[in-house]
């Protein structure tokens, strides 16, 4: 992987002050798109964007003639220290800016979010799943996409643990989405745990076929320690303000033992990340 090139986007997203926090994230984000095999002039509709990290790379691969229209769901000043908007802006002065459009406030199952049939050569759903409402959220979008482009790339973390290291990012992922069925409305990172097995069985059912899969690990992410801190803060006060039965709030405090103790003896390792490419049926 070319180290100029990921220091070059990470140039073009102004974040010298987190630079080398901001290698990591990019760096996964160029293993997923290297994945998914995005060629250079594709039409790409990313869904999910946030603030630009997968949005950069994906800019960078689909070259000079390739655009990417980044959509989502959260407004502009969503997000801290940097709002979504304030780096999507710097991302649209930097040279790559004239391939890129990034939209908020976009519900993309909104009866105006409408695109041509085809008129996306990719459409892209990275690390954004577990921030759905709902299983039945997550199929919608993914047969209403499916008009509008001819391949579908697909990552989110992988729920299959594959070594002790990452029993804090699995935990801390488990107390997120069990806190979760509690409550009406939410701006946490993990609403939905969506496994691989339940991706497959909704990418499937809503038209496309799964050509190529894999776990594609970055064990140099800081996201199973950042989720783990979160978790460890904010989960005890939660089950005070949610009205959970007794049985399953005294399984969750059993939980969150479990994981004080995983993460006081190490920072462990982040889940690995599940991708897949699809095509429609």
């Amino acid at each position: 992987m070319n180290e100029s090139i990921i220091r070059d986007l990470i140039k073009y997203m102004d974040v010298e002050d987190n630079a080398a926090i901001q290698y990591i994230q990019t760096e996964h984000r160029m293993k997923l798109g290297l994945f998914w095999g995005i060629q250079e002039g594709s039409r790409v509709l990313e869904i999910g964007c946030g603030q630009g990290d997968t949005t950069a790379v994906l800019a960078h691969l689909v070259g000079e003639h390739g655009y990417v229209h980044g959509v989502d769901i959260a407004p502009e000043d969503y997000g801290a220290p940097l709002t979504v908007g304030e780096a999507a802006a710097k991302l649209r002065r930097s040279p790559l800016g004239d391939r890129i459009r990034m939209d908020y406030d976009f519900d993309i199952l909104s009866d105006q979010a409408q695109f041509s049939e085809n008129e996306f050569d990719v459409i892209v759903l990275s690390h954004c799943s577990w921030y759905l409402k709902s299983f039945d959220e997550l199929a919608q979008i993914l047969s209403k996409v499916r008009t509008w482009g001819h391949q579908l790339c697909f990552a989110e973390w992988d729920a299959r643990v594959t070594d002790v290291s990452q029993l804090s990012h699995w935990l801390s992922v488990l107390i997120q989405s069990q806190v979760e069925c509690y409550k009406e409305n939410s701006f946490s990172n993990v609403r939905t745990l969506f496994t691989p097995e339940d991706i497959q069985e909704l990418v499937y059912a809503a038209g496309w076929t799964i050509k190529e899969e894999a776990s594609i690990h970055s064990p140099e992410l800081q996201d199973g320690r950042w989720e783990t801190e979160m978790t460890l803060a904010e989960a005890p006060v939660e089950l005070q303000m949610f009205p959970i039965p007794d049985k399953v709030k005294t399984l969750l405090l059993s939980e969150l033992k479990l994981l004080k103790t995983h993460h006081v003896s190490g920072p462990g390792s982040p889940l690995g990340t599940y991708a897949m490419v699809a095509k429609k049926q």
